[in-house]
């Protein structure tokens, strides 16, 4: 039994937007998915951190859902910048068992557990404001709303309990930081977080370590070789 995590899967089985045509690490990255998603076993479970899918709609995206499904374990979904396809739990989860999918779960406004750790996470977004847009800062304000709403749904269950937390966009960078997120983090004893969304050159600014009590962890699928990394036993 292991909580795996790994973001950005990228998966395009029914629309036609491959990432092999960025080259690199992401040639034939459809069978290293494969590969790397067979380490799963039927008691595991697999925290996805963003953009799991090119399909721009629940049914372009149902043929992510069928491959990622098909693999043993629970899969717990975090929300991408490129999921599209992304709508209201109810509608997600209707959708789900109207198509048969099992063992998918959002992480979304709540939280989930792995044993005793609560898992807490939203999409994140990035913030300057020096320079940004009254759209932004709404999307922004809203993910911080929906980072301590999880937050405070997994102290409610486990007042001191441990909690790991999963974004999608990056929360921290080598020289800088997204400070009202970090800052949720401490406050609420966060002792890991994991984020994706970073891919070749822009991986040299992901920051991997411990910043304030709270150790940060960059998985995007191309940074890990799309093999799922094991964050606890």
């Amino acid at each position: 039994m292991a909580l795996y995590a790994m973001g950005d899967l990228h998966l395009s089985e029914s629309v036609n937007k491959p990432m092999d045509i960025f080259g690199g690490a992401w040639d034939n990255y459809r069978q290293k998915l494969l590969r790397g998603l067979s380490c799963l076993a039927e008691e595991d479970m697999l925290v996805v951190c963003g953009d799991l899918s090119w399909g721009m709609t629940l049914g372009e995206a149902l043929a992510d859902f069928r491959l990622l499904a098909s693999f043993p374990g629970k899969k717990v979904l975090v929300k991408g910048n490129h999921d599209y396809w992304w709508d209201t739990v109810s509608k997600m989860n209707r959708f789900f068992d109207e198509n048969q999918l099992k063992d998918l779960l959002f992480l979304h406004n709540n939280c989930i557990f792995y044993k005793d750790t609560a898992l807490c996470g939203t999409r994140g977004w990035f913030f300057d404001p020096s320079d940004v847009s009254a759209g932004d800062e709404k999307v922004f304000k809203r993910e911080l709303l929906r980072l301590e709403t999880s937050l405070k749904a997994a102290r409610a269950q486990s007042p001191d309990g441990e909690i790991f937390c999963f974004l999608h966009y990056p929360p921290v960078f080598k020289n800088n930081e997204v400070a009202p997120i970090t800052a949720l983090l401490r406050n609420y004893g966060v002792s890991r977080c994991y984020y994706g969304h970073l891919h070749g050159d822009c991986l040299r600014g992901a920051f991997n370590g411990l910043r304030d009590g709270v150790l940060y962890q960059n998985i995007s699928a191309d940074n890990i070789g799309f093999k799922p990394v094991i964050i606890k036993l």
